[in-house]
């Protein structure tokens, strides 16, 4: 056996003994006799080894050249260009190729363009050697050499031109999806390296294997301000990226966002409450007991943030939820059937656990009834199985300097089923935890919340007992201790 046979033989790479002789003679000729047979054939073993990777998930753009297997999802239009200093135009055609790991898309240039458009069909099987680059949609493989391969067999691949939710996979590209519309978000701008100004937002789909966060960049972000939530709606052509972890659906401007009329069953998922942990990040559903006045407070950094806190039930339990930044403005009340998913769990008063719900997070209104009074929500559908959304907590700001925004509730009703309201003129006692120390002060006991104006100075967290006459919902006290 020969020394280039034997590198051979410890070869674990998908290449042929002829392929390996040539390129170790070409090692020798490119070392100038600076090594021998054996050294240039480990020196190409290393190579080949490095460039094989198990499956489309494993190539990055960092790689010099990536060799792998993989089935031909759907093939582009030619596409032509002029060339600087050159007569004859270039040509590329861009090929989606999959296996079991993922996709990625795969460029076709000039004469293997031309033999993509004539020879290669949906569903083919091929053997590719190229490039990976960061690309417009994710990472993609400047194709340098490719060849049919008949005798290997790749599964559970997609080929459909419509994807579901639970098919996504990192860097699928020309990705159509269609879903409801969960929860939208507002357009945010920002300034590219080139000067330019760019503009992004963000919505959320669901259809019935899940949900999946969807960024709108440039022409595309005004889309999220457009449709309403639960509409169903088609994204055309987009591509998919991780982020934190997740994975995102993006949507540039070669590709949309458009009204269907489908049916689009989306069924949520949740947590029953009585199960969650602290520091988990979970799925919630149940009816909104009570919802306090939007509050607003001073960053570090000289901004404006705000919150607005509800209490959620389900037949185990009910929890507090924060609802920062935008999460605040939406339009909930009690009685109002809600789906939180991917709210955090945190510590809360007294030991208490709170769910907080941001930027990332999804609020889903699934019935609106806001004029429900406590004792008729004791009677709504808490279905502990209904749930969705998402999380964020970028404006995790506790013990901030809060004052009210005002809101469309004047924090008083009383959330605590079959009890009555205090009628106007009655002298009571209200003892509570202070979670809004501005005017009025916001107290809460774990059931109801109670609207207090006093002068006496409270900090947030503090347990008080606020003693005096209810007038318009409102606790005029005259003793706080």
């Amino acid at each position: 056996m020969s020394d280039i046979e034997g590198v051979y033989e410890d070869l674990e790479a998908d290449v042929s003994l002829e392929e390996f002789r040539e390129a170790v003679e070409a090692k020798v000729e490119q070392m100038g006799g600076l090594a021998d047979e054996e050294t240039a054939a480990m020196l190409v073993a290393h190579e080949v080894g490095e460039s094989e990777v198990g499956g489309i998930a494993d190539i990055e753009p960092g790689m010099e050249e990536a060799k792998f297997v993989a089935k031909v999802i759907s093939i582009g239009e030619v596409r032509t260009f002029e060339r600087d200093g050159e007569d004859e135009d270039g040509r590329v055609v861009n090929v989606e190729v999959a296996d079991e790991t993922g996709s990625v898309r795969a460029a076709f240039w000039d004469e293997h363009a031309e033999a993509a458009i004539g020879e290669l069909e949906e569903g083919q099987v091929l053997r590719i050697k190229g490039r990976p680059k960061e690309g417009y949609s994710g990472v993609e493989v400047s194709v340098d050499d490719v060849e049919p391969d008949p005798d290997t067999e790749i599964g559970d691949v997609q080929v459909a031109d419509t994807h579901t939710v639970e098919a996504l996979s990192l860097g699928l590209s020309n990705v159509n999806l269609v879903g409801i519309v969960l929860d939208t978000g507002s357009v945010r701008t920002f300034d590219r390296d080139d000067g330019s100004e760019g503009k992004v937002s963000n919505l959320v789909l669901g259809d019935s294997t899940g949900r999946v966060r969807v960024t709108l960049w440039d022409e595309q972000a005004e889309t999220a301000t457009e449709i309403d939530p639960s509409t169903t709606v088609e994204v055309v052509d987009g591509y998919v990226k991780d982020r934190d972890g997740n994975l995102e659906l993006h949507v540039g401007n070669r590709g949309a966002v458009e009204e269907v009329d489908e049916e689009v069953e989306y069924v949520p998922e949740s947590t029953p409450i009585e199960e969650i942990e602290i520091d988990q990040t979970v799925d919630i559903a149940g009816v909104v007991r009570s919802a306090d006045p939007k509050r607003t407070f001073d960053r570090d950094d000289g901004s404006e943030g705000q919150v607005r806190n509800i209490r959620v039930q389900d037949a185990t339990g009910d929890i507090r939820v924060a609802m920062w930044g935008e999460k605040a403005d939406i339009d909930i009340g009690p009685g109002d059937e809600v789906a939180l998913g991917d709210v955090e769990i945190q510590d809360g008063w007294q030991d208490d656990l709170e769910a907080s719900a941001g930027w990332q997070s999804t609020i889903t209104v699934l019935e609106s009834d806001s004029e429900t009074t406590s004792a008729e929500s004791e009677d709504d559908g808490r279905d502990e199985n209904a749930g969705l959304s998402s999380f964020a907590g970028d404006d995790d700001t506790e013990g901030a300097n809060v004052t009210d925004a005002g809101s469309d509730t004047d924090g008083s009703s009383d959330d605590s089923a079959g009890s009555d309201e205090p009628d106007a003129g009655e002298e009571i006692e209200f003892t509570g935890v202070v979670v809004q120390a501005g005017s009025p002060v916001v107290l809460d006991d774990g059931e109801t919340t109670m609207s207090v104006e006093t002068d006496t100075d409270v900090g947030l967290g503090e347990e008080i007992t606020a003693r005096g006459v209810v007038r318009d919902g409102t606790l005029d006290a005259n003793d706080v201790f």
